[in-house]
């Protein structure tokens, strides 16, 4: 697949005379697409047929990734199918089975990354609280956590030598998750520096994140602050704290991360409707977290 993609891009440069970052989106978008066919071990672009590109547009959407972004996947890969078959290396386009993603009002609210630095500037660090909100809305960031998973850390959960952090999942499955350097910072400080004056022995069961009473947070507390924080931010956006998980896996995938990279730090399990699941390699995942997260 990758000689194709080769070809096709170099068409693109000589032929159509594309900027550079337009071929660079469109080298992302398809390299998203050959990553997924190699992981369900196909190769072969005659292989390829609409149920497998819709398989993929589905991850791409519980992901979080944005409509109008999957617009420009399909786009880009409707392109590279059309060259395939115009030049006769398949004997059908599948891509001409395959429905357009709808640009749709009830898109998934993902911020941009002013927007969040703007939200992680707020939370005052010289108040044991606002630096635990800061560490809060580092690690929502930066690892892409559901509530429940950043409610249930536990400080032995904490490798940051390694820069992962260990997240109990769906269905109490454990999966390694890459941290960046402004989140562990964030939260080293906060263990150092507020946790001490929060904890209380008999309340705080080596929990990462307490409340002002000592205990582990609430799912309704996580919202309190996040919503806090988005209003003195200024943004008028709606945006809760699954918002951060939506803006993890847009910004890494529209980064140029690999799709499986990004499924797996999400822990989503399924890749496709075939349930074919294929373990990544720790350190390639932190290299992609390193090298595609804005923070990273």
């Amino acid at each position: 697949m990758n000689i194709f993609l080769k070809e096709y891009l170099n068409v693109l440069r000589l032929e159509k005379n594309l900027s550079v970052n337009t071929i660079s989106s469109y080298r992302n978008d398809i390299n998203s697409l050959i990553n997924f066919l190699d992981s369900l071990k196909i190769n072969d672009p005659s292989l390829v047929d609409n149920k497998l590109l819709n398989s993929f547009f589905i991850n791409l959407q519980e992901l979080g990734l944005s409509n109008t972004s999957a617009a420009r996947y399909y786009s880009s890969i409707k392109g590279f199918f059309s060259y395939l078959f115009s030049n006769k290396y398949i004997k059908a386009n599948p891509v001409e089975k395959v429905m357009p993603p709808k640009l749709s009002k009830n898109l998934p609210s993902v911020l941009s990354l002013g927007e969040i630095d703007s939200i992680l500037l707020k939370p005052d660090v010289e108040n044991k609280l606002g630096l635990r909100d800061r560490g809060i809305l580092e690690v929502l960031y930066a690892c892409g956590l559901r509530v429940s998973e950043l409610i249930g850390l536990k400080i032995s959960d904490l490798f940051f030598d390694e820069e992962i952090i260990r997240v109990l999942g769906k269905g109490s499955k454990e999966r390694l998750v890459p941290i960046g350097s402004s989140a562990i910072k964030w939260t080293k400080e906060y263990l150092t520096k507020s946790r001490p004056l929060l904890a209380k022995k008999a309340k705080s069961e080596n929990v990462v994140f307490l409340n002002n009473r000592g205990s582990k947070l609430s799912r309704m507390g996580v919202w309190k602050i996040v919503d806090q924080y988005v209003k003195e931010a200024g943004i008028q956006k709606e945006v809760h704290p699954h918002t951060f998980r939506h803006s993890f896996a847009t910004h890494l995938l529209e980064g140029g991360a690999d799709l499986r990279a990004v499924q797996e730090m999400l822990g989503h399990a399924d890749i496709s409707t075939t349930q074919i699941y294929t373990h990544i390699d720790r350190d390639y995942i932190k290299q992609v977290h390193k090298q595609f997260h804005p923070r990273g």
